[in-house]
């Protein structure tokens, strides 16, 4: 069968086209409602029709498109799905009003008439309503038949009288949605039924056209240069040293330097780290601005020289060199490039931005230095990169390393710092009543429509100076996380304390993204701690958060992966660690032969955890209302590896130092149940956890102490 689906700009539509491709056995074509292909598109060449999901009213014509006309007019079956239910209905005289109550994430019981989509479906199965709009049933036109409701009522379900279409106020593709493969492998039979009584057939599908995961190159590629493959060198020792003591001793004094510190190490989540720096005749920097293009430090002299190129074309050229002599290890980051991609950079992946960064959108350090601790097996690896057959400095350093490993030892336990008490406040650049009117404003907007959820965030500046590797030392000790990391990079450095996975890729192309939404603090004592767990589970507003992010991040993962493939192994989990109950969901996916890591990061870049959905009209309506760039903070670290494999962390829990002082962001996901004034306060919360280490203790009895813990 060949369909076409229609995309309305949502964070959602590929969960469609993946649960099309397996019911159908074929992928969809996928064609966004204001694509420039349009006018050349041939809607009869097409066996049926879905229109997805999607932001704002369909009576606006940047909301709907092309749909517009598609829906008036075509004899094509054709399923619409929330955005594309709406239309159905204003386009045959109903109307779309305001729901009696929105609905984002909120698990709903259907009930329906048992016939055509609904044909072979149980009563009151479990459906994801995410609306702000609704069709009222009273004045419906005759066209159209109501077909299906919720329990309160509000219609989730339509067909035409006269012609072959159909809609539901739902999201049959949501994870938490019942049956909705047999919703969709009904509308196939609906279709066949249509095109039969209309003297057509199916006919068999044209290869689909795929959506570009790969960023368009922003000068004409040059022919590749031929390169001198990488050397690797490699030493193990047989035990673990103090990362700490390591990092400072061979890195901490140099201007350029990377450490992934698996400061709280948990089983599957964070058994290495990675330490080292550009250093060595081939080590390299390369420093990335929207607009201004790339800045390339290289060599022993370093010399800087600009091109045009974008980082996602400069990172995918240098990640396809090959490397000679890789060793047989347990972990993915042999050779490669660690570094950040700012939440700015989203501008080259079609949302545009009005804020600019004080800091690169994207910096990537060569890793020609490399020293990757093993916390489970307590050993220690030796690395360096050269593209010489005969490179002494290479093989000095590993000398010289491997001598002064016996002091690297780690140290007894000791115990962690007072917690610093610098007040985030005076610094916010979005003082209380600011923030609280933009909360209200998100509200609004997820109420008229615009968005399911909205990841409002803002800065504090605090004048705090010192060496940024010495705060960060005292930030891992009381605050270690899974992911952290610090990041020396010349005129500024990364102070990174991450408990949230972005993206890993493994050498067989397996992906995974672990997003979390809800954080509860330990209980004092056993009873406390488990009535505080159970609450965070039980919770709805936390749990609907979650949901919308979980299909969100299926959504992303299911552009770029093999069909079938995407799947949620651990769905609203609670991990415990040791002062703090998070609600994290896993979810994985196998990459497509033709998606390489580049276009993976490419296709989910930010983090929807930090962006809200629908993602792109998301970024939209926070880019009116934060008043600044947000630089590092809500972008990505971690490692690409020239074996194709990578792990990118989500930037929170971070502060960025300069001359000046400290930048930390901070903020939280606003709903529709969203208090302004306890978000502002969750905010606060979540700012004071980087700037713990940054000032004076404070008493135990002090307001937030205790929601500082919380915030970590």
């Amino acid at each position: 069968m060949r369909t076409l689906l229609i995309d309305n700009h949502d964070s959602y539509t590929y969960n469609l086209f993946q649960l099309m491709a397996r019911v159908y056995g074929t992928e969809p074509t996928v064609v966004t409602n204001d694509d420039a292909a349009w006018p050349g598109l041939d809607i009869e060449e097409f066996d049926a029709i879905v229109v997805s999901p999607g932001p704002g009213h369909p009576g606006r014509d940047r909301d709907l498109g092309a749909v517009r006309q598609v829906v008036a007019r075509t004899r094509v079956p054709l399923l619409g799905v929330c955005l594309g239910h709406q239309a159905i209905a204003l386009l045959s005289g109903a109307d779309v009003v305001p729901a009696p109550r929105p609905r984002h994430g909120h698990l709903t019981r259907v009930r329906h008439t048992g016939e055509d989509l609904f044909q072979g479906l149980p009563q009151d199965f479990q459906a994801v309503r995410y609306h702000s709009l609704c069709v009222p049933e009273e004045g419906l036109p005759d066209t159209l038949t109501p077909t299906a409701w919720a329990e309160d009522g509000v219609l989730m379900g339509l067909r035409h009288r006269e012609r072959p279409l159909w809609g539901v106020q739902f999201h049959p593709e949501s994870i938490a949605t019942e049956h909705g493969a047999q919703l969709v492998e009904n509308f196939g039979r609906l279709a066949a039924k249509a095109l039969a009584e209309q003297g057509r057939s199916l006919r068999p599908a044209r290869a689909p056209r795929r959506v570009s995961v790969q960023p368009a190159p922003l000068a004409p590629e040059a022919p590749p240069a031929a390169v001198r493959p990488w050397r690797l060198l490699h030493r193990v020792v047989p035990y673990e040293v103090d990362t700490a003591a390591a990092f400072t001793d061979l890195f901490g004094g140099l201007e350029h330097a990377f450490w992934l510190d698996s400061s709280r190490v948990e089983p599957g989540l964070s058994r290495f780290s990675f330490l080292g720096a550009p250093e060595g005749r081939d080590g390299e920097i390369l420093s990335y601005s929207v607009g201004e293009g790339l800045t390339i430090r290289s060599g022993p002299d370093p010399e800087t020289v600009t091109w045009p190129d974008s980082i996602f074309d400069a990172l995918r050229t240098r990640l396809a060199e090959p490397v000679l002599d890789v060793p047989d290890v347990p972990f993915d980051l042999t050779s490669g490039y660690v570094g950040y991609f700012g939440y700015e950079l989203r501008a080259e992946l079609g949302s545009p931005c009005r804020h600019r960064a004080a800091t690169p959108d994207a910096v990537w350090l060569s890793a020609t230095r490399l020293v990757v601790v093993d916390h489970e097996q307590r050993t220690t690896h030796l690395i360096a990169l050269t593209r010489s057959p005969d490179d002494p400095a290479a093989s000095s350093w590993l000398a010289r390393a491997e001598r002064r490993l016996a002091r690297w030892r780690p140290p007894p336990g000791a115990d962690a710092p007072a917690a610093g008490g610098h007040d985030p406040e005076p610094g916010l650049l979005r003082a209380r009543d600011g923030y609280l009117d933009d909360v209200e404003a998100c509200r609004g907007k997820l109420r008229e429509g615009e968005s399911y959820e909205i990841c409002l965030t803002t800065q504090t500046r605090l004048p705090v100076t010192g060496d940024p590797l010495e705060l960060y030392l005292a930030q891992r000790a009381s605050n270690p996380a899974p992911y952290a990391a610090f990041l020396r990079l010349g005129g500024f450095a990364v102070l990174c304390s991450s408990p949230e996975r972005f993206l890993r890729i493994r050498p067989d192309r397996t992906v995974e993204t672990k997003p979390i939404k809800g954080t509860a603090a330990r209980g004092r004592g056993r009873r406390e701690d488990l009535r505080l767990r159970a609450r965070l589970t039980t919770d709805p507003k936390v749990r609907a958060e979650n949901l919308m992010i979980v299909d969100l991040l299926r959504n992303d993962l299911g552009r770029v992966c093999e069909v079938g493939s995407v799947h949620v192994p651990s769905y609203m989990a609670v991990e415990t660690y040791a002062t703090v109950h998070q609600l994290v969901s896993t979810i994985q996916g196998t990459l497509r032969p033709d998606v390489d890591a580049i276009g993976c990061v490419t296709a989910c870049f930010p983090g929807g955890s930090m962006t809200g959905a629908p993602k792109l009209r998301t970024m939209e309506i926070l880019d009116e209302m934060e008043q600044t760039a947000r630089g590092v903070y809500s972008g990505a670290i971690g490692f690409l590896g020239h074996n194709g494999t990578a792990d990118l962390n989500i930037v929170i829990r971070t502060a960025v130092a300069t001359a000046e002082g400290l930048t930390v962001g901070a903020g939280g996901a606003i709903v529709l149940d969203s208090d302004p004034a306890e978000e502002f306060e969750e905010m606060l919360l979540k700012a004071r956890a980087p700037l713990r280490v940054a000032g004076p203790p404070l008493s135990a009895s002090e307001p937030g102490l205790r929601w500082a813990e919380a915030a970590r």
